[in-house]
């Protein structure tokens, strides 16, 4: 005779009541966070020099103060607070462009894919496909900085358009993963590697 195992009440309890853990505010109950990336962190380049600026404002001023006033010179500790209002500066002029790589995002789940574009403190947007929507993902790794620096350009073709996201880290990883998770789902996306391979076969 073959007993069958039942959980304790209290536990039983706790399974009802609790609630599938979400990665995003905008996950629906039954559905699984399967792949999540964002761009190469190149995309901060541009803040990353205005912040670098930034540096020098303390040790400038310092450098001016000390000559337009050779009798009277800055002391050392005027000098080490320039030096720390100087990071204070570089760090607020380097945090909108962090901000913005890092609330960027590329959701897959195993009903969509999500696109989250982060635009400065409060300029956020949201667009989602079906990933059976999705006809052929391919990628593009032009030049010889994006070569040396790892990073290209990932296209999503659909039936409504195109998805065109630049500057994205390990396309071809990328690229390969998405294809994994619509085989998964059971959806066939084509792989333009797959279709020229095809079509020589064909030809010969």
């Amino acid at each position: 005779m073959a007993f069958k195992k039942t959980a304790p009440k209290t536990a039983q309890k706790q399974q009802t009541t609790e609630k599938p853990v979400k990665y995003f505010k905008d996950q629906f109950d039954d559905e699984e966070v399967l792949l999540v990336f964002r761009k190469h962190p190149v995309v901060m380049r541009k803040g990353l020099v205005i912040g670098s600026l930034g540096m020098l404002v303390g040790p400038v001023y310092v450098l001016a103060l000390t000559y337009l006033k050779p009798n009277s010179p800055p002391s050392m500790n005027f000098f080490f607070g320039s030096i720390a209002a100087s990071v204070l500066i570089s760090a607020l002029l380097f945090f909108p462009s962090w901000m913005a790589w890092f609330y960027s995002v590329y959701i897959v789940t195993n009903q969509r894919m999500i696109q989250i574009n982060q635009k400065g403190l409060f300029n956020r947007s949201i667009v989602g496909i079906n990933l059976n929507q999705i006809q052929m993902v391919n990628y593009e790794v032009s030049g010889i900085q994006e070569t040396l620096l790892g990073f290209g350009t990932i296209n999503i073709q659909t039936f409504v358009g195109s998805l065109t996201i630049h500057e994205v880290h390990h396309p071809p990883k990328i690229q390969k993963e998405l294809l994994h998770i619509l085989r998964d789902q059971g959806i066939t996306a084509v792989n333009p590697m797959d279709a020229a391979t095809e079509q020589s076969d064909e030809e010969e």
